[in-house]
């Protein structure tokens, strides 16, 4: 995809109006920058109108500016430092509400989620995970909150659930030592894409272990390796990472994995809440 879209946009330069030149001509140089603008504001930034922008995006091909725009994103995303994506967040942010273009962002993440899922792989995930006899959570970095999360939830349901502790290499293939074919690694890995993440499932996958992805999209080096994947997509806001998205995913995923349980989980609940009663686990709401 990186190639792609500026080896279009280069390929194309002859056939192009004076207006559409000078928009290619930017992006070329500035496709960090482009990559985060509305069309609107890209087409003041080179002297052309809006409707401009939006036609040289159906030029290259794209069913619309937005379709373009994510490639650009796509292109980037696992090179910009986070220095880089700061700056790009300025111009992204600069002049509005900040609360509200954060959260419109990712309410538009969670749409472009549903809308694109597999419900059929979705459904083959589900049941790797039911028939494993062991299950290995692994995610580093910023994908290690998610990674804590879906644990704490599939410990509750499972005995035969491992987070991954990732603090040191050598800890990490200690913990795999015993993974094999019957086994399920779920690998959950965002931009930018984690060198110790790729090396942990290839191990497990030379340990013949199935591996489901949960990443953002095809190019990712972990889908590349997967047997099973769930996408969801991550694009970082300035020097965050917004797992808005993959977290709603793994609600999905959570609910229904219990839900193929069946009565086990009210029984596992039911037991639960008779240990959290009986040691005062919870407060209540006259609690001082």
């Amino acid at each position: 995809m990186a190639k792609s879209i500026l080896h279009t946009i280069e390929s194309n330069m002859p056939g192009f109006s004076k207006g559409q030149k000078r928009i290619a001509g930017y992006i070329l140089q500035n496709y960090d920058k482009a990559a985060f603008m509305t069309a609107s504001k890209l087409g003041k930034l080179v002297g052309v109108s809006e409707s401009t922008v939006v036609r040289f995006a159906s030029e290259l091909g794209y069913d619309g500016y937005p379709s373009m725009q994510r490639a650009l994103q796509e292109m980037i995303r696992s090179r910009l430092t986070s220095t880089q994506r700061i700056q790009a967040a300025g111009d992204l942010l600069s002049g509005h509400d900040m609360l509200a273009a954060v959260v419109q962002s990712d309410m538009e993440k969670l749409r472009l989620m549903v809308g694109e899922a597999d419900r059929r792989e979705f459904d083959r995930v589900v049941d790797k995970i039911m028939k494993a006899r062991h299950i290995y959570i692994l995610g580093v970095r910023s994908s290690s909150f998610v990674a804590g999360y879906l644990n704490f939830y599939l410990h509750l349901l499972f005995e035969n659930v491992t987070l991954v502790q990732s603090n040191a290499a050598g800890e990490i293939f200690e913990q795999l030592l015993r993974i094999g074919p019957e086994d399920v690694m779920i690998a959950i890995s965002f931009p930018r894409y984690s060198k110790v993440t790729m090396n942990t499932v290839k191990f497990a996958q030379d340990r013949g272990a199935s591996i489901i992805a949960v990443t953002d999209n095809e190019l990712s080096p972990v889908y590349q390796m997967a047997d099973a994947a769930l996408l969801a997509p991550c694009e970082m806001i300035s020097f965050v990472d917004s797992m808005v998205a993959p977290l709603s995913l793994i609600n999905a995923l959570l609910i229904a994995v219990g839900a193929r349980m069946g009565t086990d989980v009210s029984r596992t609940f039911a037991e639960l809440e008779d240990i959290w009663n009986a040691y005062g686990v919870f407060g209540k709401m006259d609690d001082e």
